[in-house]
């Protein structure tokens, strides 16, 4: 029989509360929003894509497949790119947070998913070099950062995730083999007795905390703070079960408002912090941070993009990030996926794309700069979030826009 409060020792509840279940959403949000302003005074605003777009780089130079990177600008190394550390330490992060919870297995999905995990990967690097943002640094970074491009590419996310929602309940209609097959999970933790995987969480977090302290021996204290906070990005995405692919699905699907509404949270609360820095220049000039050279053009087709591959992989590049470190081997498919078009999108498609179009198409749009002050900017962005949650909670009692 389960143990009753009473007879658990204090750490064995506290333990417990952090494990034994999900967290809710919202808390999560709050979190990393916390842990993005963090990130913010240390140089720059949360993002994925770029250590994405790195780890792609480094692979095909050393494949001697493409070469990026000159003797004048070498190719930064993965373990000095500070984008690359973070989704590493991420991905460590949310592998430790789901051996912690014993939540971690190795899930082999049918063939059909796994495939549609990797052109969904394709597309998400085609979508976030062309819209230069993911759902983290265009949406969840991008709001805070009073950027109007982000504005563009999240309804350009919303677009591509309603018609990749149609394409899926198609197939499944339609095409219902194409998800079915044989599936398999291995090393999982099991439900009964006890698990070792508690204890190897705990030694990955220990030795995250080692590279850490190893930067900052090296006298690299930017990219020993990207560390620390990236596993906790991880982390935090794991036991919340973070996901913007979420936010923005459940409206057309289910109705669910919860998971758009744990994404609100975070923007108002990083809002709040980036609108501080900011404002009193914290730093390195850093006004124009964060703010894109992608609207309105770029940002709307980058946006459709992207939303349409994170439909089809079930998560975006955060999401693919955690979920593989819990065992998905989906999500590690769309992972090589944008491993592979991301550099190949930012070495052939889009110089020529950008050079194609005129400088009204592809600006960065500050709003601050736009309305001439910071509160009315601050003012507009509230009333689009307050547009956003009226429109989901309505849904949600009625129905109207959901398949489901």
């Amino acid at each position: 029989m389960p143990e009753s409060n009473a007879e658990k020792s204090i750490l064995q509840e506290l333990w417990d509360n952090m494990f034994a279940k999900s967290w809710p959403m919202w808390v999560g949000g709050i979190l990393l929003a916390v842990g993005n302003i963090c990130l913010f005074i240390v140089l720059k605003p949360w993002g994925a894509s770029g250590g994405i777009l790195n780890w792609g780089q480094n692979i095909f130079n050393s494949l001697g497949i493409i070469s990026f990177g000159s003797e004048e600008s070498p190719l930064p190394g993965t373990g000095a790119h500070p984008y690359s550390v973070l989704c590493f330490l991420m991905l460590l992060g949310s592998f430790a947070a789901a051996l912690m919870s014993k939540e971690f297995a190795l899930r082999f999905a049918p063939a059909g998913e796994i495939i549609k995990g990797l052109i969904g990967g394709l597309l998400m690097g085609v979508g976030a070099i062309i819209g230069k943002s993911c759902t983290i640094g265009g949406f969840f970074s991008g709001f805070p950062a009073l950027s109007l491009g982000a504005v563009i590419f999240t309804i350009g996310l919303a677009i591509g995730v309603w018609f990749a929602l149609r394409y899926l309940l198609w197939e499944m209609e339609k095409f219902p083999n194409i998800s079915m097959g044989k599936t398999a999970t291995f090393c999982s933790a099991g439900t009964k007795g006890k698990s070792i995987q508690p204890w190897l969480g705990v030694i990955l977090l220990i030795v995250a905390v080692v590279i850490a302290a190893n930067y900052s021996g090296g006298g690299n204290k930017v990219l020993a703070s990207y560390v620390l906070i990236s596993l906790f990005f991880g982390f935090v995405c794991q036991r919340s079960r973070f996901c913007l692919v979420r936010a923005l699905r459940e409206p057309f699907m289910t109705g669910e408002s919860a998971p758009a509404i744990g994404v609100m949270a975070g923007i108002l609360v990083g809002m709040f912090g980036f609108a501080v820095i900011k404002y009193m220049n914290v730093g390195t000039p850093t006004e124009m941070i964060w703010v894109w050279p992608h609207f309105w053009l770029p940002a709307i087709i980058g946006g459709v993009i992207f939303g349409l591959g994170m439909t089809v992989a079930g998560g975006c590049t955060v999401g693919s990030i955690w979920r593989a470190g819990e065992g998905h081997i989906k999500l590690w498919a769309s992972i090589i996926g944008m491993v592979i078009a991301m550099p190949i999108t930012a070495k052939f498609i889009a110089p020529p794309f950008y050079e194609a179009l005129p400088a009204s198409m592809k600006s960065q749009a500050y709003l601050p700069q736009m309305v001439g002050s910071y509160p009315g900017a601050v003012a507009i962005f509230l009333v689009i979030i307050l547009l956003w949650y009226v429109f989901v909670k309505w849904n949600e009692r009625t129905g109207r826009f959901s398949a489901i």
